[in-house]
């Protein structure tokens, strides 16, 4: 991929002295002096004009030498021998000495020349031409035709010359020899050598994905197996998922192994700021498709063009050229004939807002989701990105699956490089399985920042704030295991965490286990009240997620018991991107009754952990206590001081 071009400021000069050049060139010139018509006729009668050229509105002039006009003959200059003024004869410093002598007499015998010539604004002088008569000037009468070589000069060529230096420029900032083709499309043509080339087998965690675009794969290269049995090919296939799950790399695996050409564009490649290019820019890009044919289309973020049609109502007016982008865009997919082997490959992490004529049969035939790899798809991923790597005796790649619950492909990868950077650093020349237990608390709790001052009194806090949090989450049996608690700052604000993993990958929760999570999100604040006999502001985060997942049992997954089975979230809202599912609009007497009820939850969930601390602060206290030695607790660590975990805990 070619480097956009940098401009400096010597463009800006460049342009600069360019358009001085041609001011200096075609707009000015020697200096013709303007003398009065009083002063002429005194000139004329002192015999000092030569020749006078009179048009219908001037008059213009040629004033004798200094030599005429004192009377005598012009003297000429003494010439010496050619071998002594020749420049090409003398040696060195004199041949340059004569050159600037020479061009210096020559400017100095142009301005005498341009010095003698003068105009005068013409008046009514009937003895005009019988003055001049009676001195000997030379006269004439002309009429003035300029038109044509003002044109030619002051207009033709400057703006030649201009013209040349825009497309210059444009041809610079776009790095392309075509400055003025702006709706040409910007897709690349991928061209995989041997090292960079992806196949399938470079691809992990996605099996049910994998196989359909093994399928698409197999039409582009046996298109009549399937035509026998009256099948035809798919016209678009969707690749729709969380970031980070790999679409991009499954349509790089697609391009390796489909043996087509295959075309990559962002769908923000479309659309620029002129009116009309992103549909121009479809129609190109389809019209070299269809001249290559088999071949593949891929958009990624096809959210940028493809978004639903008419959201800002019918009375928005202006003009969308987005919504003229994907109306070209609908018609090129449903509109080429379907023996030309195009396939539209297209991926995103935001299908609720596509347009459903986008999305219907026809165009995108197929949509293939690419969720978050469960336990056993983390372990293949883990397998192909430990491929090649120096791993020591004791990593083992369904231990760190186990331990990255909710990780995407994106994220095992960075994990895998962190814990080869962190190896590094540490000087082994192998990567041990501490490397990536340390890199998965770097990406889950954010960087350790040792060098953080805390006060003795904040530190006191944390450790019993973390112990709060360890103790009510190992005694709680519908909670997740305590991995790791630590009073180490992490990231920007945490100043201590405790790490909790859950055993095997959960799709379904019930109200118990997310009455669990709030207690144990709780416990923090309630060992900061039972210890010091107030709370901090260490709990905010804490508060925030406790009420997050409290307001999501009552208002999405109907869990209240004032209002049981009432789910207010709106199916059009949400997604991948992490933002939760939107409420419904509902009544006044309803958001207060859930309001209620949310702090009657969360106040139970508070007394219930105070009441348990309260009766368990003897192992608050030595848990606390090793925590200030040892500033890290690991889950052995834990079940030595609390003891083994119950199988039934808090009522």
């Amino acid at each position: 991929m070619e480097e956009r071009t940098r401009f400096s400021i010597g463009y800006y000069l460049f342009v600069l002295a360019m358009i001085l050049g041609i001011q200096t060139l075609f707009f000015t010139g020697h200096e013709v002096q303007d003398k009065s018509y009083s002063d002429f006729i005194q000139d004329v009668s002192s015999k000092k004009v030569e020749e006078v050229v009179i048009t219908p509105e001037r008059l213009y002039g040629l004033m004798k030498s200094s030599e005429e006009q004192a009377g005598g003959d012009q003297v000429d200059e003494k010439v010496d021998p050619p071998a002594k003024h020749t420049p090409w004869r003398l040696p060195g410093a004199e041949r340059i000495s004569a050159w600037f002598d020479g061009a210096e007499k020559k400017m100095a015998a142009q301005r005498a020349e341009a010095a003698r010539h003068f105009t005068v604004i013409r008046v009514e002088d009937e003895d005009l031409v019988e003055r001049l008569s009676e001195h000997d000037v030379q006269f004439e009468g002309k009429i003035e035709s300029r038109w044509l070589r003002n044109l030619f000069f002051n207009w033709i060529i400057p703006f030649a010359i201009l013209m040349l230096i825009w497309v210059f420029l444009m041809r610079r900032m776009r790095g392309g020899p075509n400055a003025l083709a702006v709706g040409q499309n910007k897709a690349k043509i991928v061209e995989l050598d041997a090292d960079s080339r992806v196949s399938f087998d470079d691809v992990a965690g996605l099996d049910e994905p994998i196989e359909e675009t093994r399928e698409l794969v197999s039409f582009l290269k046996e298109p009549d197996r399937f035509k026998q049995l009256g099948g035809r090919l798919p016209r678009g296939v969707l690749l729709a998922g969380p970031p980070g799950t790999g679409k991009t790399l499954l349509a790089k695996a697609v391009a390796g192994e489909a043996g087509v050409p295959f075309y990559s564009i962002s769908g923000s490649d479309f659309v620029e700021m002129f009116v009309g290019v992103g549909a121009a820019r479809v129609r190109d890009l389809f019209a070299e498709a269809r001249k290559k044919a088999p071949c593949i289309i891929f958009i990624d973020e096809l959210d940028a063009i493809g978004k639903a049609r008419g959201q800002m109502g019918p009375m928005a007016g202006g003009h969308d050229e987005r919504e003229n982008t994907l109306n070209q865009l609908l018609v090129e997919m449903d509109g080429f004939d379907a023996r030309t082997s195009v396939i539209i490959l297209a991926a995103t992490n935001r299908p609720e807002v596509l347009d459903p004529a986008l999305l219907r049969a026809g165009r995108f035939d197929r949509q293939i989701i690419c969720d978050r790899p469960d336990l056993r798809g983390r372990e293949a991923i883990f397998k192909v990105h430990l491929r090649g790597m120096p791993l020591g005796p004791k990593v083992d790649a369904g231990a760190l699956a186990s331990r990255t619950p909710g990780f995407v492909g994106a994220d095992i990868a960075n994990l895998c490089n962190e814990a080869a950077l962190l190896a590094s650093r540490r000087g082994h020349s192998t990567i041990q399985m501490d490397d990536f237990n340390e890199s998965v608390e770097r990406i889950v709790a954010g960087l350790e920042r040792k060098s953080r001052i805390i006060s003795d009194k904040e530190r006191k806090i944390v450790a019993y704030h973390e112990s709060g949090h360890a103790l009510i989450g190992h005694f709680t049996p519908s909670a997740d295991p305590v991995q790791k608690v630590s009073i180490i700052p992490r990231g920007r604000a945490a100043l201590g965490y405790t790490l909790q993993t859950p055993l095997e990958d959960r799709y379904l929760m019930s109200r118990d286990e997310l009455i669990g999570r709030v207690r144990v999100l709780l416990g923090g604040r309630a060992a900061e009240e039972v210890v010091f006999g107030s709370v901090s502001t260490g709990a905010s985060d804490d508060l925030e997620k406790a009420s997050g997942i409290v307001r999501q049992m009552l208002s999405v997954y109907g869990m209240s018991e004032k209002l049981p089975n009432l789910s207010l979230a709106d199916s059009s809202a949400g997604g991948y991107l992490g933002q939760g599912p939107q409420l419904a609009p509902h009544s006044g007497g309803i958001a207060q009754a859930l309001d209620d009820e949310l702090m009657e939850i969360l106040a139970a969930s508070y007394e219930h952990d105070l009441k348990f601390l309260r009766e368990h602060q003897d192992q608050l206290e030595k848990m606390a206590q090793r925590l200030l030695e040892t500033e890290t607790l690991d889950a052995s660590d834990v079940t030595d001081i609390l003891g083994p975990a119950p199988s039934e805990g808090l009522p």
